[in-house]
């Protein structure tokens, strides 16, 4: 079984830099409180970990 976890966007876009933006929608998420489920990879978590002061994670 692959190893997921789940990532909420808890902050808004609105003032941040636009790679950021990208990253967010990178890992599937819209507007504030929307939830993404994603594989546990290496390349996942140095997305969060690039905008982790806008998402909150739940392994």
């Amino acid at each position: 079984m692959m190893k997921t976890v789940k990532v909420t966007l808890v902050k808004g876009l609105i003032g941040t830099r636009e790679t950021h933006r990208a990253t967010v929608r990178g890992l599937g998420l819209r507007g504030i409180n929307s939830v993404s489920e994603l594989e546990d990879t290496p390349s996942v978590r140095g997305m969060i970990s690039k905008v982790s002061y806008l998402v909150k994670v739940i392994s």
